[in-house]
């Protein structure tokens, strides 16, 4: 039964971590690319208003679901050690809570919020919105990579076994 687990959550792992991998290189690649290049308040709008609608999305439960997924796989592995594919179960759980759910948590959404509080027309805006490009960015890229490593490290675990 624990096997047949473990293999559920590792799949859904995989799979929902690829998703937001994906979801996060858009916004590393083009999108906050496409968004500085227009004037600051539209940048601030469109912004603000993607983060409205990915809270309602189906975003909200892979985001959540994959995250406590990943960190019950990495108990799990802790307690299967001596299995095939633990040790890479277990990096791949600690990577993702890490660096994907505990950098969003720390740092991608108090620069939401940052966002949201400021008047997008205000001189105070324009240094926001360069902040918010520059450091909500870096920390995209850094979620970025912790979902290509944890989906990479929990495939990895399912071929293992």
């Amino acid at each position: 039964m624990t096997h047949a687990i473990t293999t559920a959550l590792l799949w859904f792992s995989a799979i929902g971590c690829g998703l937001l991998a994906g979801l996060y290189f858009a916004f590393s690649a083009f999108i906050n690319s496409a968004l500085g290049r227009i004037e600051t308040p539209a940048g601030i709008a469109a912004m603000n208003s993607i983060n409205v609608v990915i809270v309602r999305s189906p975003f909200m439960p892979l985001f959540l679901g994959s995250s406590l997924a990943a960190l019950i796989l990495a108990g799990i592995a802790l307690f299967q050690w001596h299995q095939p594919g633990s040790v890479a179960t277990f990096a791949g759980g600690v990577i993702y809570v890490i660096g994907m759910f505990a950098c969003t948590i720390v740092f991608n959404v108090p620069l939401n919020n940052a966002l949201l509080a400021v008047d997008p027309a205000s001189a105070n805006g324009a240094d926001v919105w360069a902040k918010f490009l520059r450091e909500w960015t870096f920390w995209n890229h850094i979620r970025t990579i912790a979902s290509t490593a944890a989906m990479v490290l929990f495939i990895h675990a399912l071929v293992s076994r």
